[in-house]
């Protein structure tokens, strides 16, 4: 009996998509161009595919790894989303799904585990951040993070229960909590 046992498909799939979810929240809070775009979801896969297969890596993260490499799952048994209608509800949606995932990790998982997803969740999220630059005119000008980017991340080691950018010796917050039904609203 492997870890992702431990998970529903359904949960699993959340636990997969928060890596992507956590980059995605940099990008909806200060879309780039086309090509800043192309450099942030790169930026995305490849934080994910060196916190997977780091060597260090925890059985968390090695089973992401061999879902990673194996095929692609269906998009019908995919479970359903509702679509943003704006870059702040794309942004809230994020956040909604790293919640959901990172608390469905540090209830289902060893504290080990939990430590490393949300590691790797920070990591992609500052790597996306610094992917392109943005503001300026033709690559002129800007700045590599810019203020609503840097936001987002603090929002997110906020919502990690991670506080500031962690010292090496410093021990992780407990995670914020959604609500019993994992929506991560209160009400």
């Amino acid at each position: 009996m492997g870890i992702k046992d431990n998970f529903t498909a359904d949960e699993w799939f959340k636990v997969m998509t928060g890596p992507g979810r956590a980059g995605a929240a940099v990008v909806a809070a200060s879309p780039s161009g086309l090509t800043g775009l192309v450099a942030e979801a790169q930026a995305i896969g490849q934080a994910v595919r060196e916190s997977v297969s780091a060597h260090t890596r925890t059985p968390l993260l090695e089973a992401m790894a061999a879902d990673l490499l194996g095929t692609a799952p269906d998009p019908q048994a995919m479970p359903h989303q509702e679509r943003a209608r704006n870059m702040e509800e794309a942004r809230e949606q994020s956040l909604q799904g790293v919640r959901q995932a990172a608390w469905l990790v540090a209830a289902k998982a060893s504290p080990e585990d939990a430590a490393a997803y949300r590691a790797m969740l920070i990591n992609v999220a500052e790597r996306t951040a610094g992917a392109a630059k943005e503001g300026g005119f033709l690559g002129i000008g800007g700045e590599q993070v810019n203020d609503r980017e840097r936001a987002v991340i603090e929002e997110l080691r906020t919502l990690l229960g991670q506080g500031e950018a962690p010292t090496p010796d410093a021990t992780p917050s407990p995670l914020i909590a959604p609500s019993p039904d994992g929506s991560g609203n209160s009400n």
